[in-house]
């Protein structure tokens, strides 16, 4: 399974019908409904660059937390936890892949403060009639790709996102039935926890 693949996973989106006519969010409406959306539960489904799709169900614990289960016959394991995202490869037997969690787009909606005010942090902030589309990456490390962010409302909801990161061509995620609030315990994304889950299978 490629990174840019696992990146995407990502999943905070809703698949929804959007409402018939919408205003275009404000990056600070955005902004404000992300710092105050602590844990998302629910079904994915991921169209990868080449047009392949996977299914699977993510666990999200902002800031900073993200699981991502996917179903057979990928039944790869996904882990953002602690600055570090962990790819575990069901085929593999030497232990999980990990790299930071700085170094991809998806760190900009896990964030403690998600700001999309700052300077050059938005490089796209659009409205098709329906959705508020806003684009966006790193300031200080635009390198690292970007993630292009789909918005109904108000009520602010997030349905999809679609990233771009320097692995390749686009990963579009979507949601299906999600549950928002509620605890999530802290063992679903210890990295080292299931590292040792997966050793014994």
């Amino acid at each position: 399974m490629t990174r840019t693949r696992i990146l995407l996973a990502g999943a905070l989106a809703l698949a929804v019908a959007a409402p018939a006519a919408a205003e275009k969010l404000s990056l600070g409406a955005i902004s404000d409904y992300l710092n105050g959306l602590r844990t998302v539960e629910g079904a994915f489904t991921q169209i990868n660059a080449d047009g392949t799709i996977q299914t699977g169900t993510v666990y999200i614990s902002r800031p900073g937390k993200v699981r991502f289960e996917y179903d057979p016959p990928e039944e790869t394991l996904v882990l953002a936890s602690g600055g570090a995202v962990a790819i575990f490869d069901p085929k593999g037997n030497a232990g999980p892949e990990t790299y930071p969690l700085d170094r991809t787009p998806l760190k900009i909606i896990l964030a403690e403060n998600v700001d999309l005010t700052r300077e050059r942090m938005v490089t796209g902030h659009a409205h098709d009639g329906t959705s508020t589309v806003v684009t966006a990456q790193d300031p200080e490390h635009p390198e690292y790709g970007n993630i292009q962010l789909v918005f109904t409302g108000p009520p602010v909801e997030l349905r999809q996102w679609r990233v771009n990161d320097d692995q390749g061509g686009p990963t579009t995620v979507v949601l299906g039935d999600v549950t928002v609030g509620g605890r999530l315990p802290d063992s679903l994304f210890n990295i080292q926890l299931n590292t040792e889950q997966e050793t014994r299978r």
